[in-house]
């Protein structure tokens, strides 16, 4: 039987949470699924500022998604930065909108809602000047400092699509991008900070902008001051074109399904995809959830330490807080930085209420030992989040029991980049948690458990996650390959959307994510295609194949786990695994590394050459007595070499 834990007591009374007990969800679950036109209508209309109230919710749907994406909204018209500043400067203009936490501890900046509203403005008018117009793309790739969000915002502000690129990856990743989208500006810094060390971010932009031809502007923000590189023709220092900037802006109105943002993820092919999120239904979609899932109340300081550059920043840093009116806290540094008490100082000291993670990093604390929190004063707390990969259940107890003092809510949120926003959590303090689980969907999210062969599942069972309704927040296509959107997500389990994820159900109804079931990594929350990897290692003159999956890990979820083919005439060394190592740190980022290595005589293959990624997980799990029928292999000899070697 799994261990329950009690809903905690409330502080005092919820301000936007529309579920106060497990009645109201029923009831309000039960509307979103038998009339969600009538329900996603209402919740736009009462959080959105709207130019243009929609009067027309969903049109289309996963059967005719093949010949056009569906749309929600579809008569509306907005600017999603109204929502998220100019209607706040009527109320409450001095508010804190973003608390930023440096790299170093008390290293900190305010900015109030007509702060951020003057610089987003000035931003929105300098990228005007740099010749940005409605429908360009625009790349920002730079650390965790306030002008990530104001340069965010300053594009949703004139129409353009930003994407934003995490500042830990490569040159060639940055590149690769800027092609895709046909950038015609990018937004970076001098350096980025984290954890006492600097990333020379626009040196790595210099350095994945041989090859491209799109990019008109580099627009730089100077963090650290360091020398740089630096192309009169091309280079414009932030401080010069928007710190001198008109303060005010007329926002662009836009149609509610015109692109926000393009954000990419890895897929099991080696190209990444270019996620389209559009206006009117991720502002809802974001704005509605994080009100609701995190028991939002209005002098709430809300933490969520993730980083703009994956769409947990996006939705639950800038979009869903700021459209709520919250305080939402910037993190630049890393949670062992300067030690393991890192962020329970910064609890203190900000008096956070709600603090929101990684289960990578609680882990990693909690192997650091209950001193580092116990030091410090964590009374404000009253919601506790994990986001990113499953939650083991020891870490789930460690993070209520010491972290939470026992007296805090946690809500396990499974999502995705796809999703836009949160879709199976708890809703604190509402729902009665387990450990390890999920629990229950949202409003308007309509979980489908299936077999391999595609057949729904149903009470208590295991299988592959499906969704089996659209909702605002979802994505609407690929960029420049809406084949691929479709093939990705609605061939292979038609007509459902499918999540690439196993998963549970258990009797109670709650829902326990198992992992991915595709060819996609999560390694400490960051997604990473397999086939990333192995065109990483292959590019090697020394390596003739390569088959890589994930493991099992303590600390980080899944590992990186590397089958290695050497070129005939070559030997493994310790040279040669460094050599592997910089060819995947250079190809995909500074996160992607490689736990273990082995070198095979060669990879599990049927006769029709393709590999057996089942044999290689389960040898890499430890499980070898788990491979099942093996007769098909064209050498099954080469499984017996792969077995001897793993335990080595």
């Amino acid at each position: 039987m799994q261990t329950t834990y009690p809903v905690p007591a409330r502080v005092s009374e919820g301000s936007r949470n529309i579920a106060n007990n497990m009645a109201a969800y029923r009831e309000v679950y039960s509307l979103a699924q038998s009339d969600p036109d009538r329900f996603w209508l209402a919740q736009t209309r009462e959080r959105i500022a709207w130019r243009t109230k929609p009067t027309v919710g969903l049109e289309g749907g996963y059967a005719t998604v093949a010949e056009q994406p569906f749309r929600w909204f579809s008569d509306g018209v907005l600017n999603v930065t109204e929502s998220c500043l100019d209607r706040h400067l009527e109320s409450h203009p001095d508010k804190t909108a973003i608390l930023w936490e440096g790299d170093e501890p008390g290293d900190t900046r305010t900015l109030s809602y007509h702060e951020l509203h003057e610089q987003v403005c000035r931003a929105a008018n300098a990228l005007r000047a740099l010749g940005a117009q409605k429908g360009d793309r625009i790349i920002i790739y730079m650390g965790m400092v306030p002008e990530a969000a104001v340069a965010m915002l300053a594009c949703a502000r004139i129409g353009a699509i930003h994407s934003v690129v995490f500042g830990g990856f490569s040159a060639d990743s940055l590149r690769d991008r800027i092609n895709d989208c046909q950038s015609k500006i990018i937004i970076t810094q001098d350096e980025g900070m984290r954890g006492g060390k600097t990333i020379a971010l626009k040196s790595v932009t210099d350095d994945a902008l041989e090859g491209t031809r799109s990019i008109e502007k580099v627009l730089v923000y100077r963090r650290t001051g360091c020398d740089l590189a630096w192309d009169e023709s091309r280079d414009v220092w932030w401080h010069d074109a928007v710190d001198s900037a008109d303060p005010a802006h007329e926002a662009e109105p836009m149609a509610a399904e015109d692109p926000l943002f393009i954000l990419y993820t890895s897929g099991s092919t080696g190209t990444p995809k270019g996620v389209v999120h559009t206006c009117g239904g991720y502002i809802t979609y974001t704005a509605f959830t994080h009100a609701t899932v995190f028991d939002l109340r209005p002098d709430d300081v809300y933490a969520c330490v993730a980083d703009v550059g994956w769409i947990t920043g996006h939705s639950y840093i800038v979009y869903g807080p700021l459209a709520n009116g919250a305080t939402s806290l910037m993190f630049e540094s890393v949670p062992t930085y300067p030690d393991a008490g890192r962020y329970w100082d910064m609890i203190e000291r900000h008096q956070v209420t709600i603090f929101y993670t990684a289960p990578t990093a609680i882990r990693a604390l909690a192997a650091r030992g209950d001193d580092f929190v116990s030091r410090y004063d964590r009374s404000s707390l009253r919601v506790l989040g994990t986001v990113g990969e499953p939650i083991n259940p020891d870490a789930w107890r460690w993070y209520y029991d010491v972290v939470g003092e026992g007296r805090c809510t946690i809500v396990d949120t499974w999502w995705q980049t796809e999703t836009g926003g949160i879709c199976i959590t708890p809703i604190a303090p509402t729902t009665e948690t387990k450990p390890g689980s999920a629990t229950l969907p949202l409003p308007g999210i309509v979980p489908i458990i299936v077999n391999e062969e595609g057949q729904p599942l149903f009470g208590p069972a295991q299988g592959r996650l499906c969704l089996a309704h659209p909702w605002p927040g979802q994505a609407r296509t690929v960029w420049g390959d809406h084949p691929r959107y479709v093939s990705t997500y609605f061939e292979t389990y038609k007509p459902f959307y499918f999540t690439g994820d196993g998963c549970r159900r258990d009797r109670d109804g709650y829902y326990w994510i198992t992992g991915r079931v595709d060819d996609v990594l999560n390694v400490a929350g960051h997604r990473m295609g397999t086939a990333e990897f192995e065109a990483a290692l292959v590019s090697i003159d020394a390596v003739a194949e390569a088959g890589v999956v994930g493991f099992p890990h303590a600390i980080k979820g899944q590992g990186v786990y590397a089958y290695v083919v050497m070129q005939a005439g070559h030997e493994p060394s310790e040279a040669m695994e460094q050599q592997l190592q910089d060819a995947v740190r250079k190809a995909i980022g500074a996160h992607a590394k490689i736990d273990r290595v082995q070198v095979v005589p060669g990879l599990p293959k049927t006769r029709s050459g393709k590999v057996m990624r089942r044999i290689l997980r389960k040898v890499a799990e430890g499980q070898p007595e788990a491979l099942g029928d093996i007769s098909t292999l064209a050498d099954p000899s080469v499984v017996e070499a792969i077995i001897a070697g793993a335990k080595t």
